[in-house]
């Protein structure tokens, strides 16, 4: 009787284990590739070669506008003023919300940092005059930079964590699997050793 009821929770165990094994490794597969893939990339950054794209694109401020640039700020970290802004992002095509600025008594600049590349901007507060410089590094920066979460935004930061949420249960889960299974495997824990063994070692050997 004992044994029916000890066969009957490993059965259901098992059936709930296998159900969340699969359900988080279908949920973060695509990301396991890329950050797997991305992993190799950052790894031999040095060996892959990416030729840098930049473009340069200019206009100047109207009149009616200006005076916007020319008024002294309450803080030099202060955002561009939402019409202005709204003008240059229309001329130039490109968002400048949210954009950290700095003014400084000749000009006003704009940081856009973007994975995969770099850009800026630049307003003379007497003249008006617009420069915007942007750099691409092409797709393998544009990825590593993914696999970092450099200047990818909030919502891939919230991706980010319930990935990591979705690799957890789905390693936790094969945990317990192989834990339940060790008995008629005997090969399990020495592999699992090993999977924390190796790479202690070659912290205390070769990482200082």
């Amino acid at each position: 009787m004992q044994n029916q009821t000890q066969q009957k929770n490993r059965a259901f165990w098992l059936k709930h284990l296998y159900r969340w094994h699969w359900i988080s490794s279908a949920a973060c597969l695509v990301g396991m590739l890329l950050f797997a893939i991305t992993g190799i990339t950052l790894n031999n950054a040095t060996h892959i070669e990416s030729q840098p794209v930049v473009s340069t694109k200019t206009a100047t401020v109207p009149d009616a506008l200006l005076s916007q640039i020319k008024t002294e700020p309450a803080d030099d970290k202060a955002p561009l003023p939402q019409a202005t802004a709204d003008w240059i992002g229309n001329t130039l095509g490109i968002t400048l919300e949210n954009a950290p600025s700095e003014w400084s008594e000749d000009e006003v600049y704009v940081s856009l940092p973007r994975p995969g590349g770099d850009a800026w901007l630049t307003i003379d507060r007497h003249s008006g005059e617009v420069n915007y410089e942007r750099t691409e590094r092409g797709w393998v920066s544009y990825l590593n930079d993914l696999h970092k979460g450099r200047n990818t935004g909030t919502a891939w930061s919230w991706f980010l964590d319930v990935f990591s949420v979705a690799v957890l249960v789905f390693s936790i889960t094969g945990l317990c699997m192989l834990y339940m299974h060790a008995n008629n495997r005997p090969s399990t824990w020495p592999l699992v050793g090993l999977g924390f063994v190796l790479p202690l070692v070659l912290v205390i050997l070769f990482i200082h």
